[in-house]
């Protein structure tokens, strides 16, 4: 199950490529961050444009701000196969994954990371995600996975989930974000007996 709510950007206020004032599960940290449609055209991408495959109909951009930041705070939960006694004991995995990209041969982009806090809101570990560079989408405006995974830190008990869009030049910030998730998997035991 996917820990971050809204991460698609289909739920809330958006559309066109006017920024919002809010964004429904997300905290507008910094600048004005817009939910654009799919079909809205005029550059930005579109269904037939590098993307997920499984895309709805709108994604994140940076807006107009030269940076902008969405952030979400998680609760890790509390009991079952994912919860603190098997977090402490180091049997939990987790993937944090995102389509991040922007337009053309421009080098605006976003940043994907993940940052978990033990009881006390201290830092236990952080996994970063992108920018995807212009060189890595071959001059094309797209958006191109990049995903992540390792064992949730003895301890944790959140995790913040921080998009950073920055603009590099021109009045609209076109960093392009969809399709963020962070999931928990219990850790299994293999046929050498390792944990996988």
């Amino acid at each position: 199950m996917n820990l971050v709510v809204n991460g698609d950007a289909e739920s809330g206020p958006g559309g066109s490529a006017e920024p919002v004032g809010s964004v429904n599960g997300w905290r507008i940290a910094q600048g004005a961050p817009a939910l654009i449609d799919y079909s809205l055209g005029g550059g930005y991408p579109g269904p037939s444009d590098p993307g997920p495959a499984q895309r709805g109909s709108r994604f994140f951009s940076g807006g107009n701000a030269p940076r902008t930041a969405l952030v979400q705070d998680i609760d890790l939960p509390r009991a079952g196969a994912t919860g603190r006694a098997a977090v402490d004991a180091g049997r939990v995995r987790y993937a944090v994954r995102g389509w991040l990209g922007g337009y053309a041969g421009q080098e605006d982009g976003v940043r994907l990371s993940v940052e978990f806090r033990d009881a006390k809101g201290t830092p236990v570990a952080l996994s970063v995600l992108g920018p995807v560079t212009a060189g890595e989408r071959k001059g094309r405006t797209a958006l191109l996975e990049r995903k992540a995974a390792s064992t949730v830190p003895p301890g944790a008990r959140s995790a913040r989930v921080l998009l950073v869009f920055t603009r590099s030049g021109g009045t609209s910030n076109d960093g392009y974000a969809d399709a963020i998730s962070l999931t928990l998997d219990a850790a299994t035991l293999n046929t050498a007996g390792g944990r996988s």
